[in-house]
């Protein structure tokens, strides 16, 4: 479904991808592990073209782009087939719940009406049925997430990215959060997850790359990270971080 081949990115002199090549195949629920400063967020957001990668090529749906050449239509085309949850929710303030998911359908020229039903659907299947009409000022850390979460869902992505989705929220409301995603994985829903929460890595993933100072370290199966991992250094790594 998708293939990215060595992708680059630096700021300056300090190398933040140093070469990455791996396939995201359809109904994957990857998820990328790693220490801070491993380059994981950087990789996400130069995907979705939020950052511009130095080097590489992507493969998305057979049609091969550049990341250091290609165009502002094709990067609306990519865009249009991703939904991204951010780590800090990035929601509207002004507008509501509903008003936030049907922001982007409207965008891409679905009628109100229209827009407002699929975001409707969207909010109920993230457990918001009863906060179409509050404002993010009215919801929890936990609930915004998943009206962030519906508002990526809503326009039907190929792939939804999530950028360390439960980072920002307090502890008790983290697994609303993640159950909302065990929901979307187990429907098929593909998904590219940074996340510190191994035990959703573990449960939901069927596959756990290892990033560290720009490079893959490891990709491999779920199980087999967890269970018999092939590096002593995510040996180190799951002793220090697994309870």
């Amino acid at each position: 479904m998708i293939e990215v081949s060595n992708i680059k990115k630096s700021y300056n002199k300090n190398v933040i991808l140093n070469g990455l090549s791996f396939r995201i195949n359809k109904g994957d629920v990857l998820t990328i592990i790693g220490p801070s400063g491993a380059g994981k967020t950087t990789l996400l957001r130069c995907i979705d073209f939020l950052e511009r990668a130095d080097e590489g090529t992507l493969v998305f749906d057979n049609e091969s782009y550049d990341f250091t050449n290609v165009t502002k239509n094709q990067i609306y085309s990519i865009r249009r087939k991703i939904g991204f949850v951010f780590q800090n929710y990035n929601l509207f303030n002004n507008k509501t719940a509903l008003g936030n998911v049907m922001e982007g359908l409207i965008a891409r020229k679905i009628p109100k009406p229209e827009a407002e039903r699929i975001a409707k659907e969207a909010l109920d299947k993230v457990g918001l049925s009863d906060r179409y009409d509050y404002y993010p000022s009215q919801l929890s850390g936990g609930q915004q997430q998943r009206v962030g979460i519906a508002r990526a869902l809503a326009p039907k992505p190929d792939l939804i990215l999530f950028d360390e989705p439960t980072s920002a929220l307090d502890p008790e409301l983290i697994g609303e959060v993640l159950s909302v995603m065990k929901l979307l994985a187990s429907e098929g829903v593909t998904m590219v997850v940074v996340t510190h929460e191994l035990g959703f890595a573990r449960d939901a993933a069927n596959r756990v790359i290892f990033m560290e100072k720009g490079v893959i370290v490891e990709d491999a199966p779920s199980k087999q990270f967890f269970d018999n991992p092939n590096h002593e250094r995510i040996r180190l790594f799951l002793s220090k971080t697994e309870k």
